[in-house]
């Protein structure tokens, strides 16, 4: 019993310490990246809204998070919150 404990304890662990949404990753981030680079990246962003050929995407975790702005399919604005 006390074995199936760790075992889920080090699965929680190994999931929450997966997280591709870090300091080093934004850092990686550059202007005119296309969108399909930036989710081998990131992973999947949470969600996007495009208006008028324009579209804003984010990716996030429970610390943080990363906003790009797309024209064109291309990285053009990068914000970030949450790091420290």
């Amino acid at each position: 019993m006390k074995k199936h404990y760790l075992i889920i304890a080090a699965l929680i662990l190994l999931l929450n310490g997966c997280s591709k949404i870090t300091k080093e990753n934004y850092d990686k981030i550059e202007n005119g990246m296309p969108y399909e680079e930036l989710v081998k990246l990131l992973g999947e962003p949470e969600g996007c809204a495009e208006t008028l050929g324009i579209s804003n995407c984010e990716w996030k975790n429970k610390d943080a998070r990363i906003m790009i702005t797309f024209i064109g399919n291309k990285a053009t604005i990068k914000i970030a919150e949450g790091f420290k």
